[in-house]
């Protein structure tokens, strides 16, 4: 039985390397690799960032990936957590009945749903403040 809340949490938390498309699906899969991809192309332009300054214009590129690898998660985060209970049993439990306690939102899911809406809002925010301000220093 996969758990609503587990999903959430693991969005959260690993969702930039593939964690809840394990979770979910019990397999590392495609979209599980390809999520990789972004984040260590985007941890590769902070190191690049942190050893040859915030003057390498590789490092613009690659360190908004990273931001947007996970505001993409953190909307799907917000998928998982806001599916209705039959909806989600029926997608990720389907010998289970609609209304399995594992497709219910409990109090962990809203937290879980507050803390990745707060924090992929502020990473989204933060990666674009980042590009919009690299490109004015570029461009001036």
């Amino acid at each position: 039985m996969k758990n609503k809340t587990i999903a959430v949490w693991a969005t959260l938390i690993g969702g930039t390397i593939g964690l809840q498309r394990i979770y979910l699906t019990g397999r590392f899969d495609g979209w599980a690799r390809l999520a990789v991809v972004p984040t260590a192309l985007g941890l590769y332009g902070v190191y690049r960032a942190r050893t040859l300054g915030l003057d390498d214009p590789l490092s613009w590129v690659l360190i908004p990936l990273f931001g947007f690898s996970f505001s993409a998660c953190a909307i799907a985060g917000l998928r998982y957590g806001l599916m209705t209970a039959p909806e989600w049993n029926r997608r990720f439990n389907p010998g289970a009945d609609e209304e399995a306690a594992s497709g219910q939102s409990q109090w962990l899911t809203v937290l879980g749903l507050a803390s990745t809406l707060f924090i992929g809002a502020t990473v989204l925010i933060s990666t674009l403040a980042f590009c919009f301000q690299r490109y004015f220093e570029f461009t001036a």
